[in-house]
């Protein structure tokens, strides 16, 4: 085989994933755990081969230790700048506001657009998120034959998604293999007591 041959038979087999973070991030969190990113991306390429996983985060500025850890990971990371947003508060605010800022990192035309952006190097395509905007770009990575999965963070993705079932991948089931766990905790708690 030539390696021309080889470097187009490789190039098919590409697998990459486009996570809304904020989605997954929270919505693992709703039920009850936090995920192990390191042990995600492991996942991803273990059990799908993906070779590039583009995190869309909004951008903090103090979050910026974050961004090169997540890098460091192996996460390629795409970041949206932010805006605070007032939303109403449940009853009065410590101020007594009745809107509280929140602050917000749209990230889905970013996703849609790297991910058409991307179109030719890739095989297949991991969508993570349950959120329902994605639902054209997830209609038209079928059409073409590009959809691997739908990974959604948990049981109440959107019914957007519902005509997609057979490609969803619900995380919360993973919990045992992408849970994080304080290993520095753990091991604290495990010494012997003084009497």
């Amino acid at each position: 085989m030539s390696v021309l041959n080889r470097l187009a038979r490789n190039k098919k087999k590409e697998v990459y994933a486009f996570i809304d973070s904020q989605n997954l991030n929270l919505g693992v969190q709703k039920v009850g755990w936090k995920m192990d990113w390191r042990a995600f991306r492991a996942y991803l390429k273990d059990e799908f081969n993906v070779t590039k996983a583009y995190m869309f985060i909004g951008y903090m500025a103090e979050n910026e230790p974050l961004y090169e850890r997540m890098h460091e990971l192996g996460y390629l990371i795409a970041l949206k700048p932010t805006v605070d947003v007032a939303v109403p508060s449940e009853g009065k605010t410590a101020e007594g506001e009745e809107h509280k800022s929140v602050v917000k990192g749209n990230i889905d035309a970013d996703l849609v657009l790297y991910a058409m952006k991307e179109l030719p190097h890739y095989s297949k395509a991991i969508i993570v998120s349950g959120d329902g905007d994605f639902a054209s770009l997830i209609e038209y990575l079928e059409s073409k034959n590009k959809l691997a999965h739908i990974m959604a963070p948990n049981w109440q993705y959107s019914s957007l998604l519902k005509p997609w079932e057979k490609y969803i991948i619900r995380i919360d089931q993973l919990r045992s293999k992408l849970a994080y766990r304080d290993y520095s905790r753990s091991k604290r708690s495990k010494k012997p007591q003084r009497q």
